[in-house]
């Protein structure tokens, strides 16, 4: 593998962090540079955390884990956008968001970027079966996803706050439908 597709792997598996990024920002009373700095570093520790185990587990658990991560991230991201969707419609506070409504929890957060990067676990063992040597270049292979999706998602914490000024009460029942429609988009492809 060159670093071209490398960088094309990590925009790619940055896709999914970006639109729940863009949904949570959505969401969040305020987006501050805290929120959006926590929100990208999780999401980007997990998409390089994942190919890494996923190198470590090897290509004989390839077919299970890739079922079984469909499933769960399904589940995750379904539950959260479904109690977004359903806390918006009934008028109540939601709960991911803290006293002050200025941003999501941090258990959200870390749910949530466990969810979207389930599918790199693949990646990493693709990247050991293609003969990438540990420690480089594989290091600097997560380097690159990790540090793609960090700034990928800044990007879509400042495209969410500024939509969700302009959406107003309708965000959290949009991103929502956004969490659920990601879990379908795992699920199914």
């Amino acid at each position: 593998m060159n670093l071209y597709e490398i960088f094309l792997i990590g925009v790619s598996l940055a896709m999914d962090s970006f639109a729940v990024s863009v949904t949570n920002s959505l969401s969040a009373k305020r987006v501050h540079l805290t929120f959006a700095l926590t929100q990208s570093f999780l999401f980007g520790f997990f998409q390089a955390l994942m190919p890494f185990i996923g190198y470590l587990v090897g290509i004989s658990f390839s077919s299970k884990i890739e079922a079984a991560g469909k499933y769960v991230a399904f589940g995750l991201l379904a539950v959260i956008g479904g109690k977004m969707i359903y806390e918006a419609v009934f008028k109540k506070e939601p709960e991911a968001v803290n006293q002050q409504g200025s941003e999501i929890k941090l258990k959200y957060l870390l749910l949530l970027a466990v969810s979207t990067s389930i599918d790199a676990l693949a990646v990493g063992v693709t990247f050991s079966c293609s003969g990438v040597k540990m420690p480089s270049p594989l290091l600097l292979y997560i380097a690159i996803i990790g540090v793609e999706t960090f700034l990928i998602c800044m990007a879509g914490s400042y495209i969410g706050k500024k939509f969700g000024r302009l959406l107003g009460g309708k965000a959290e029942i949009f991103g929502g439908v956004i969490l659920v429609l990601i879990g379908l988009k795992i699920l199914i492809f």
